[in-house]
């Protein structure tokens, strides 16, 4: 027997302190070692996290536990990459909880558990919840179900979005979290907790015949924020495998409600059908998932990163001596416009050795402190076109002679299952291969936030070549411009919003027009470094550093995690 909570009618009132709203996101990075994250996503909700518990905003997470992590990327001379599964123990550095619930997967009844972190700031303490199927009473196969993040086939990832959405909620209840009255989905993954909603406000029984009251209750309590801005990148489950997986009486109520379309349930569909507020996270990212789905009103909150974590050691010392209270409100690092230039370049200095210190150890790679240092740390994926720089090896090498030298710190897994993804590391390795003799390239393997924390603080540029608009916002080079690194980037994703061209950095291109065309893009690139970026670098340094400076003082101060926080306290939580 499923195990179910009473009707949402029985919420009671809230105590003082207690959570109100619930944070529902398939990854959440709150610790480097806790391998429950595998990119932007998972560290965009961690650093929501850290701003909630420095707000002291009423917020419980929850996420799966993810054993086995994303992976371990291990690169050979040719950039090929191989996937070795990183374990973790939550047993070892969690607290246990002990109720557990249960759900009906593929006529089986699954268990789960939750394990408890809390993510600590100056105004409270945030708990995570990390759902886990490794239990004594599961099915074998089913005790796996919570060890892989973003592995397996569709069933198997349907049945962990079911485990997040459906068994996340009956976990909270069973934990005593009846205050929660704003359940915010990230991302589409979630979804299945509208669903789980109208099943509990319907005395536990999935209908498609629910009136439109009973809807409309479960709408006012749901946030959804997506952050895909193609078609191709939603989550989509043939009606077939819902039957198999979720039962008849889930497909048909499903079906009842107009959630699945052409015989397929499309999960960041389901979300706006079940969410009274949905965002996009950036201007442009709002306005390209509007023209997606023209019938839903979508709001835009640009995403944000959290000041203190992403903050290098040099330049919080630096921070601390001229911006006392950068710490407590992020945009107080506009006075950065007050710090002489030649402080902030010998902070980065330092932030910079750091970062060449790790490179050696890590590649026995000697980099020049000297020399421009460009990074790219992304995602490889095709769309990010990680290897653009290299469309035209000998305008780069002719660049790095003639010009100014150049070296290159690139970094980024490829999803196990994306060829086209790991050709686009090769591709970067048979470049850096060619321009050997005359421009030095690593590629950091196994991409984390601790070696994220080091190349965004300390290379001098940072690169972003999405094709648009498919970047949804892009928060690395916030990351980068709170430590004083320049951006030179296509006008997408937040670049729209942070570009001042030569103040905070420089675009790619002259248009944040939907149009791509990567031939011009390509050319434009080229064309900023020689004649822009690379001359401003070694013969006006000082102007170079009026651009590091701009970039905290404009951009660091803005991009915020506690800015963002704000923001959905005040548009969709109501707390």
């Amino acid at each position: 027997m499923e195990v179910m909570s009473p009707a949402v009618e029985s919420i009671r009132p809230a105590r003082n302190g207690t959570p109100r709203v619930a944070y529902f996101s398939m990854e959440i990075e709150v610790e480097s070692r806790m391998r429950t994250y595998s990119g932007g996503l998972g560290v965009l909700a961690g650093d929501t996290l850290r701003a909630a518990a420095d707000l002291g905003t009423p917020l419980v997470a929850v996420t799966l536990a993810h054993r086995k992590g994303y992976f371990e990327q291990r690169l050979d001379a040719r950039g090929n990459q191989e996937e070795v599964a990183e374990e973790w123990a939550p047993e070892e550095s969690l607290e246990e909880l002990e109720p557990t619930v249960s759900l009906t997967l593929e006529g089986r009844l699954v268990h789960v558990r939750g394990w408890r972190h809390l993510v600590r700031g100056r105004g409270g303490s945030v708990p995570v919840i990390f759902l886990d199927t490794r239990l004594p009473d599961n099915h074998p196969d089913d005790q796996s179900l919570t060890d892989h993040l973003y592995g397996g086939d569709q069933r198997y990832r349907l049945r962990q979005e079911a485990i997040l959405g459906i068994a996340g909620l009956r976990l909270l209840r069973a934990l005593g979290y009846w205050s929660v009255r704003t359940f915010h989905m990230n991302e589409g993954h979630s979804a299945l907790l509208g669903l789980a909603l109208l099943e509990e406000r319907r005395g536990g029984k999935a209908t498609g015949d629910a009136p439109s009251v009973d809807r409309d209750a479960v709408r006012r309590h749901c946030v959804f924020t997506t952050h895909t801005p193609v078609p191709a990148g939603h989550d989509q489950f043939a009606l077939e495998l819902v039957r198999e997986v979720l039962g008849d009486e889930r497909a048909n109520a499903l079906l009842g409600l107009e959630c699945i379309l052409e015989g397929t349930l499309n999960m960041t569909y389901l979300a706006l059908c079940f969410s009274h507020f949905v965002n996009g996270v950036a201007m442009r990212h709002g306005e390209v998932t509007r023209g997606m789905f023209p019938r839903h009103p979508i709001s835009s909150i640009t995403n944000g990163v959290h000041v203190p974590t992403w903050t290098s050691p040099p330049l919080r010392e630096l921070f601390d001596r001229f911006i006392p209270g950068w710490r407590d409100e992020s945009m107080n690092l506009r006075y950065a416009m007050g710090i002489p230039v030649a402080e902030i370049q010998q902070a980065h200095a330092h932030a910079k050795e750091a970062l060449l210190a790790d490179v050696r150890d890590r590649t026995g790679v000697e980099l020049r402190p000297d020399v421009l240092t460009i990074g790219f740390a992304r995602r490889a994926a095709v769309y990010k076109r990680g290897a653009l720089l290299f469309r035209d090896p000998e305008r780069l090498r002719r660049l790095a002679a003639e010009v100014g030298p150049l070296q290159l710190i690139y970094a980024g897994k490829a999803h196990p299952h994306d060829g086209a993804g790991k050709d686009v590391i090769r591709e970067v390795f048979g470049a850096a291969a060619q321009l050997a003799d005359v421009l030095p390239v690593v590629y950091l393997a196994n991409y984390d936030t601790a070696i994220a924390r080091l190349v965004c603080a300390g290379v001098d540029l940072w690169l972003n070549t999405p094709q648009k608009p498919q970047e949804a916002s892009g928060t690395s080079g916030m990351k980068a411009a709170l430590n004083g690194v320049p951006s030179l980037s296509v006008l997408d994703g937040w670049w729209v919003e942070g570009c001042v061209e030569g103040v905070t950095g420089w675009a790619i291109g002259d248009t944040a027009e939907l149009e791509d065309d990567s031939g011009i893009e390509v050319d434009a690139l080229y064309r900023k470094l020689e004649q822009k970026i690379v001359p401003l670098f070694y013969g006006r340094p000082s102007v170079f550093g009026e651009v590091m400076r701009s970039a905290i003082a404009l951009n660091g101060s803005f991009f915020s995690a506690e800015r963002m926080m704000l923001q959905y306290i005040h548009q969709a939580y109501g707390v």
